[in-house]
């Protein structure tokens, strides 16, 4: 069955080629499935398309969602349906998630089966988008959009995706932006694409048409400022010890939380530099480094995981990088107090001279 992740499908949409006339959305990122779900709309609007939306929750029944699939329409003749499978309807029982012939119970047994009839008869015109609140969509459904459509999976994207969402979170917008504004948002925001999004949308209410914004646009009160968490990677790579730990302390003041800047800022800064530590071993050059990163080669990300892959080497990487990964673990699993404590400990020894 053809499925894609969530950055390929959107970039179909940008091509002359009509979507398929069925599109599942899943995935574990609610804002990739909204954001994904908004775009085939703009994109089947430019083509006429009317927009229909549904609500399967555990008080609703599926009989108006069929009936707006199987009925033609004199004022809608091209239409997009999109069908909202909430998580109370599937727990009644109103779709199975079992992979083999399992079937459904509970009091809407019969919702699934007749939204799977209803998609291989679905009418010239009609496009039919359903949108499921769980990680993965029930396993008939997917068979069932095998032949007339594909299934979009929204998961959080890797590293070396996210400058790729940025780029095309601007071009969607209808914005230019100039290299460093990547940079910048990435630091800014690490991973958070809702964040990201918001950004370039505000943005785009004072750009104008056809000149590239800058980061100076992306400032407060029109002044660019580079946040702390982008002084605190630089001061990372640097193995500048007495800054590092002042720049994590006055973040720590501003609010940010201690396991959100280790999971979204230091644990990604590490995996970059212990990268470069390993291609720099094998005598690899930066440019190629910044190819396996995912990003330009005058990248100041780039920059800093080299210059920390060097000045702290592939075997402490490694170490720093596990112990990360661990202390993020134990975290969420509610096993250590005192955060702010383990993160600046692990920094310290990371930076520790030998």
């Amino acid at each position: 069955m053809p499925v894609e992740n969530a950055l390929a499908f959107l970039r179909t949409l940008r091509r002359d080629t009509p979507p398929a006339a069925v599109t599942v959305i899943a995935g574990p990122q609610p804002f990739l499935r909204e954001y994904v779900l908004d775009q085939l709309r703009a994109r089947l609007a430019q083509d006429g398309y009317k927009y229909r939306s549904f609500q399967l929750g555990s008080g609703a029944t599926i009989d108006p969602l069929l009936n707006d699939l199987g009925a033609a329409d004199l004022f809608a003749p091209k239409r997009l349906v999109v069908c909202r499978l909430l998580r109370s309807f599937r727990d009644r029982g109103g779709a199975a998630d079992d992979e083999s012939e399992g079937r459904s119970t509970g009091a809407d047994a019969g919702g699934e089966a007749a939204l799977v009839a209803a998609i291989a008869h679905l009418g010239a015109g009609v496009h039919l988008a359903i949108v499921c609140e769980r990680d993965t969509a029930p396993a008939k459904l997917r068979r069932a959009a095998e032949q007339p459509g594909m299934v979009v999976n929204c998961m959080r994207p890797f590293d070396n995706q996210l400058g790729q969402y940025v780029e095309l979170f601007a071009r969607n917008a209808g914005l230019k932006i100039a290299s460093a504004v990547v940079d910048l948002l990435l630091t800014r925001h690490g991973s958070d694409l809702s964040a990201i999004a918001n950004a370039l949308g505000r943005a785009a209410i004072l750009a104008e048409k056809g000149v590239a914004l800058q980061t100076a646009d992306f400032g407060e009160n029109g002044a660019s400022r580079v946040p702390d968490l982008f002084e605190l990677a630089d001061a990372i790579a640097r193995g500048a010890t007495n800054e590092t730990i002042a720049l994590f302390e006055r973040a720590l003041q501003t609010g940010r939380d201690p396991i959100e800047m280790l999971a979204v800022e230091v644990i990604p800064l590490l995996r970059r530099m212990l990268v470069a530590a390993a291609m720099l071993a094998g005598r690899k050059s930066p440019p190629a480094i910044a190819g396996a990163l995912g990003l330009p080669p005058a990248s100041t990300m780039v920059t800093r995981a080299v210059e920390g892959a060097r000045n702290f080497g592939l075997t402490r990487l490694r170490a720093a990088h596990r112990r990360a990964c661990q202390l993020d673990e134990r975290f969420k699993m509610g096993l250590i107090k005192e955060r702010p404590s383990a993160v600046a400990g692990m920094l310290l020894d990371l930076m520790a001279r030998e």
